[in-house]
């Protein structure tokens, strides 16, 4: 698809999924989770449980791994009728405390991308998720001389996007958006008028998936995001 992106000044990057490794860790905490409570209900239900509770709770804790630590205790309470163990609510615990404390894994090409783009362009980063967490894996992961400005958002809605794009003096017709999400880091920023490129993940969220129906074509999907630099001179 011919998309041309001759007015673009700001490129917005997506972090978790985009820039490094995120899903994957949740994936394996969820299978390792399933395995402690396997002993009252099958893999299916206690993963279809676990999302439930997960969804329900994104108004209190929003996104990020702590929300997702005390989703999986609650989770674990009501598939055991509150007779889970000490013992294994510490073991839950201690699921998201490694998830915390992981190494960060960049994505192939990031930081040459960067390097690439970071003289010709307006870089930020927006990102949802915990602050503290988010603060962490920025300041691990060695990009932030990259970045002008860093936003974690509660949401990536339209308005989230629309408040913050106004409040940076940003025009949306200069703006280019990167991210891996249809639904955070692509549809909203097209819907008010700027730029999106689609660079899928191999796992993605049940939360985060978007069917064909949902979603014309008017953005562009790359397999890399070193593939950017055909793009963005």
């Amino acid at each position: 698809m011919e998309i041309d992106f001759g007015n673009i000044k700001v490129v917005g990057f997506d972090a978790d999924d985009t820039l490094w490794v995120n899903e994957t860790y949740f994936r394996n905490a969820e299978e390792k989770f399933a395995s402690l409570l396997d002993s009252y209900e099958t893999k299916n239900q206690i993963d279809q449980e676990l999302f439930k509770t997960e969804i329900k709770n994104l108004e209190l804790y929003g996104y990020g791994i702590k929300g997702f630590m005390l989703s999986m205790i609650e989770s674990a309470l009501d598939l055991s009728n509150n007779r889970i163990s000490q013992a294994t609510i510490t073991e839950i615990l201690n699921l998201g405390k490694e998830m915390l404390s992981h190494p960060v894994e960049l994505l192939d090409g990031v930081e040459q991308v960067l390097e690439a783009l970071k003289d010709k362009y307006r870089l930020i980063v927006l990102t949802k998720g915990d602050l503290l967490d988010q603060e962490r894996k920025l300041e691990k992961s060695g990009l932030s001389k990259y970045f002008h400005h860093v936003e974690v958002l509660s949401d990536k809605k339209e308005e989230n996007y629309k408040n913050l794009l106004e409040h940076l003096e940003i025009p949306v017709e200069e703006f280019l958006m990167i991210g891996n999400s249809l639904k955070s880091d692509v549809l909203p920023i097209l819907n008010i008028g700027a730029k999106a490129v689609h660079i899928p993940f191999h796992t993605t969220w049940q939360h985060e998936e978007v069917k064909p129906e949902e979603h014309n074509n008017d953005h562009l999907t790359l397999g890399t995001l070193s593939d950017i630099l055909k793009f963005l001179k």
